[in-house]
């Protein structure tokens, strides 16, 4: 029914404001909308009042006016009666401005349909409406029979609540001295009474402030000297109750004064009694008069005639016990103002001074009321002392009382400082803190600081900043993630930006608050900068080690004490930065905000850049450098962190601690750029393309030995894995898989496949080691090759397997005389063999005793050896008589001789091209001096047509130099 009434609307009122399409509350006859501007978007109640409503429930007509039509124009002279009474409460208003009145916005408009509305201040309810809903509150779900509440909320979790309503002890009292005060600026400045003081005609806004309004029936009483255009009251009219109008535009007999009805005298002192029956009704159950009428006068005039039925201290003013009233309000107030006897009763301006009203918490809203008419040091006096009693304030109160009237004394910069203190610690407290913040704390914030700004420094506006700043933690958490970008932001780069030094440094510190609410984007694109900027310009130690903390905490790390426990407990073992790293983990700030490319590229540098050797700055840094080695790469910490930290760990001022700390994270990041590393190298090396240079190469030297070698070679060490699987579905020995020509085949073949067993690492050491046993054997320059030639030694096998168990020189090396035979004595004709070769083994080898000879490879070698001793099988003296030239191009294949090389001669060697070594250039002269001095050449003879020289004694020292080359 109201929204088709306001669709018919062609008011100012209705064009410049949105309404609500439902009332929020009632007053009288009026319905309350809530409504904001149009251009402005500010919050406003519009009062409605719709001709409607006074039509009698059941559509019977009128009384009087001796037949039908007299009771129509009856009741239409007393319908417009009605409307010209409501009227003039609406210009009343506009001409009663004071705290305590009603705010009238936009003046009275008549509608279309013939009703009336205006616009006043945002109010939350009328007194009668939360009385009402107290009383459903009280009586439970039963007891509301099923109504809606506009208290009724929803929680964060989507269920349905009754909203606890707020009309405690506190804001009773306020609101009675608001109404006071009210009365007061009626009855002595304006002239007039009031006349029908019920809670239907007080209004509580959104501030909790207790506005007074209903003034249909308010006139100049009897004596006033105010100058008022209201015409005066007419008792006999107003008094004479109407059936056929409703009771809520009639004057309230349950609140009126004795004084109207039994005495007729309209004096301000009836508005004091009206206001004493308002009182017992707040503590009343329910909360209503104790006069109950039914406005009737007869019945009114029975109640005053006995003093039972007339509120009282004796009957304790009807209030039910179950309900006791306050003691100072039962013994001292409500005395003095239900009273049969006017002049017993307390004025408006004693009732404001009543000992129910002394107490500090009263007291406090009395002086917060008029704060702005205080003096700047009664206002700093009392913003410093409003902490200590805040937490016996009700919530309520705080929220709706003083935060607003602290928010409006901002405008005082001298005050921002305290002002921000108490609003602070205000948010913390109330259970309604991030509504209230988000809602009217921020956008006066973003007034203050940033649409206000100026060019000139203001001292009173940074120290609210300082506030602000100190205070960044319960400022994020009372904020939603784009309130704080678009508001608050803002203040902390402007803070950055100031050239007080105080105020960056305590700006740098907010992060581990700020960075949890923004997003990556903002912090990369706009926060990082501006610190980034601040941490290159400043010259203020201070400031550089709160930049580097900052930094620290974009790259991941937590606060710094954990960081610099860390430090103090670092030690030469690196302990200290396996604690920073736990210490961290459990900080504010755990993850990394910035990304690698930002670490890297803009991070690094700026710490690169560092000049000073300030140890606290020193110590920052590596803290700093500490999480950056936990996210940069380890090729970029070889090549720009590591040499940054070697050169701030030598820093002149850094004591032993100090130096210890970074010689930690040194070596910690030195370790895992090792270890990465070489596990780089291996997954390279196990993805085969290590092991396929080394096996090409190995068949490449091999090339020469014909293709059974070559083919075990390639077979067996392009990839061991492979060789190890065949062993493995075959169930036969790696030997036979590789065709079973040689029983020693299996062993030549490579250690994977004689251990089976072995680890893939043994396995790798093993395969390069056989590679390097395949690859082709070294020569001498001038020697003949005769391995096309020579026949198959018995001992190839094994010699293979030694040979690949020596350590191998680079292969294609070859030693010129000049470099490595320059030592050489000069050689003599002397035969080498005249004495048989000893079976020792030079100094420093271990072959043919670290690889002990398989049986089957005993029983192969064993027949070419004759016995020539207890303890050993070779025939020396066969050796011996042997002279052939190591280096000839003939030599019978069928004569192993045994020497200290495991037990095959220098002669087999060198049919098997075993020496890589090229021979020094030699003339006939030289020949002839063979074995004579530099040591032992078997087989070596001297030019054609030149006799043998004779047999000398064997000379050491040649051969010991040439082994010990090899």
């Amino acid at each position: 029914m109201f929204s088709k009434a306001l669709s018919s609307f062609t008011s100012n009122i209705s064009s410049n404001y949105t309404l609500s399409p439902t009332p929020t509350s009632t007053s009288g006859p009026w319905k309350i909308f809530d409504a904001k501007r149009k251009q402005t978007g500010k919050p406003v109640s519009v009062f409605v009042f719709a001709p409607k409503s006074l039509e009698p429930a059941g559509g019977g007509g009128g009384l009087g006016g001796g037949g039908r039509g007299g009771g129509a124009s009856s009741l239409k002279r007393a319908h417009e009666e009605v409307v010209e009474r409501l009227r003039r409460e609406a210009s009343s208003l506009a001409r009663l401005r004071h705290p305590s009145i009603l705010e009238l916005q936009e003046p009275v408009e008549e509608t279309r349909s013939g009703g009336l509305m205006f616009a006043t201040e945002a109010v939350t309810a009328s007194l009668a409406s939360l009385l009402a809903e107290k009383d459903e509150q009280e009586r439970g779900p039963a007891g509301a029979g099923g109504r809606g509440s506009r208290y009724v909320v929803e929680g964060a979790d989507g269920a349905r609540k009754r909203r606890e309503l707020e009309i405690d002890e506190l804001e009773i009292q306020k609101g009675l001295l608001q109404l006071g005060k009210g009365l007061e600026f009626l009855h002595e400045s304006a002239g007039l009474v009031h006349a029908n003081l019920t809670p239907e005609a007080v209004l509580v806004n959104a501030k909790g402030d207790w506005k007074i309004a209903g003034l249909a029936f308010c006139g100049p009483f009897e004596g006033s000297t105010a100058a008022t255009s209201l015409p005066p009251v007419s008792l006999s009219e107003v008094l004479n109750h109407d059936p056929r109008l409703p009771r809520s535009v009639q004057l309230d007999l349950d609140y009126t004064s004795p004084d109207f009805v039994l005495d007729k005298q309209l004096a301000p002192s009836a508005d004091m009694f009206s206001l004493g029956l308002l009182i017992v009704a707040l503590y009343n159950s329910p909360h209503s008069s104790p006069l109950n009428t039914g406005g009737s006068l007869s019945s009114y005039k029975r109640l005053f005639s006995s003093s039972s039925s007339v509120p009282s201290p004796s009957n304790n003013f009807l209030v039910p016990t179950s309900h006791p009233l306050p003691p100072k309000l039962a013994s001292d107030l409500l005395p003095r103002l239900v009273t049969r006897r006017p002049a017993q009763r307390l004025s408006a301006r004693e009732f404001q001074e009543a000992a129910y009203f002394d107490n500090i918490l009263v007291s406090t809203i009395r002086f917060l009321d008029a704060l702005p008419a205080k003096t700047a040091g009664e206002k700093a006096a009392f913003l410093r002392g409003l902490p200590r009693i805040m937490p016996q304030f009700p919530k309520s109160v705080l929220e709706k009382k003083v935060l607003p009237a602290l928010l409006d004394e901002m405008k005082d910069k001298d005050l921002l400082a305290p002002i921000m203190t108490n609003i602070f610690a205000m948010v913390k407290v109330m259970p309604t803190g991030k509504r209230a913040f988000s809602t009217v704390v921020v956008p006066k914030l973003r007034e203050v600081f940033i649409t206000q700004r100026s060019a000139e420094r203001d001292a009173g506006k940074e120290a609210g900043l300082m506030v602000l700043l100190e205070n960044m933690q319960t400022a994020a958490e009372h904020c939603s993630g784009k309130e704080f970008r678009d508001d608050i932001l803002p203040i902390i780069l402007l803070a950055l930006d100031s050239p007080t030094h105080g105020l960056v440094d305590t700006a740098l510190g907010t992060l581990p608050f700020v960075l949890p609410v923004l997003d990556f984007s903002t912090i990369k694109n706009e926060l990082f900068p501006v610190i980034a900027a601040v941490f290159a310009k400043t010259s203020s130690l201070a400031i550089k080690i709160r930049g580097l903390e900052a930094f620290c905490t974009l790259c991941g790390g937590g606060p710094a004490s954990n960081n610099d426990a860390a430090d103090d407990n670092d030690d030469l073992n690196g302990i200290g930065a396996i604690a920073d790293k736990k210490a961290s983990a459990s900080g504010s700030s755990s993850s990394v905000i910035l990304d690698k490319f930002t670490v890297q590229e803009k991070v690094v540098p700026l710490l690169k850049g560092i000049k000073t050797k300030e140890p606290g700055v020193m110590m920052a840094a590596l803290r700093v450098f500490r999480q950056v080695g936990e996210v940069a790469d380890s090729d970029f910490l070889a090549m720009d962190v590591l040499p940054v930290l070697w050169s701030m760990s030598l820093g002149p001022l850094l004591d032993l601690q100090q130096f210890r700390a970074f010689m930690g994270l040194i070596r910690s990041l030195s370790g895992r750029i090792e270890r990465e590393q070489t596990r780089k190298l291996q997954e390279m090396s196990g993805g085969g393309g290590s092991g396929n240079m080394v096996a090409s190469g190995g068949a490449v030297g091999l090339r020469g030995q014909g293709s059974g070698g070559g083919g075990g070679a390639t077979n067996g060490l392009t990839n061991g894995e492979e060789a190890d699987f065949e062993t493995l579905v075959s169930g036969k020995k790696a030997g036979v898989a590789n065709g079973g020509n040689d029983l020693m085949n299996d062993w030549a073949s490579g250690p994977s496949a004689a251990r089976p067993g072995t680890n893939a690492r043994t396995q790798s050491s093993s395969s390069r080691l056989h590679d390097m046993g395949q690859q082709q054997q070294p020569t001498f320059s001038w020697q003949t090759s005769n391995a096309a030639t020579a026949p198959p030694q018995p001992l190839q096998p094994q010699l293979a397997s030694m040979n690949a168990l020596r350590p191998q020189a680079q292969i294609g090396r070859t030693v010129t005389p000049d470099q490595s035979l320059a030592g050489f004595a000069a050689l003599t004709p002397a035969s080498v063999f005249s004495q048989p070769l000893q079976p020792s083994r030079p100094a420093g080898s271990s072959i043919g005793t670290t690889m002990p000879l398989r049986p089957a490879q005993q029983q192969q070698i064993l027949p070419t050896m004759n016995a020539g001793s207890g303890t050993s099988n070779i025939d020396w003296s066969s050796a011996a008589s042997n002279t052939a030239s190591a280096w000839a191009s003939q030599r019978p294949a069928q004569q192993p001789v045994a020497n200290g090389f495991g037990g095959v001669s220098a002669s087999s060697l060198a049919s098997r091209g075993g020496f890589g070594l090229p021979p020094p250039p030699v003339s006939p002269q030289a020949v002839g001096q063979v074995g004579g001095g530099g040591g032992s050449f078997p087989g070596l003879r001297p030019p054609a047509g030149q006799p043998l020289p004779p047999p000398q004694q064997q000379r050491t020292g040649g051969l010991d130099r040439y082994e010990s080359l090899l």
